[in-house]
């Protein structure tokens, strides 16, 4: 992987394109008077969560109404 390492400015004036190069799978390399201090990485994409993957979690009186101590305690 090729890495990329710029000066805190050229990052700064910059950034678009740098986050497009890590985005393109390239390693930028951001330095603070030619001392590396960050590496910018790109988040990869989560996958997509079904909805109802928590089932089987939560106790069924959860969703039981608050008693009227439980609502005072809110301020409802």
């Amino acid at each position: 992987m090729a890495s990329y390492i710029v000066n805190m400015q050229e990052a700064k004036t910059n950034l678009s394109k740098l986050v497009a190069y890590v985005q393109e799978g390239k390693e930028v390399i951001i330095a603070n008077r030619g001392v590396p201090v960050v590496r910018l990485e790109a988040i990869s994409k989560s996958e997509k969560r079904e909805l109802g993957f928590m089932k089987g979690h939560l106790p069924d009186s959860f969703f039981d109404p608050l008693s009227e101590d439980e609502l005072e305690e809110w301020n409802l």
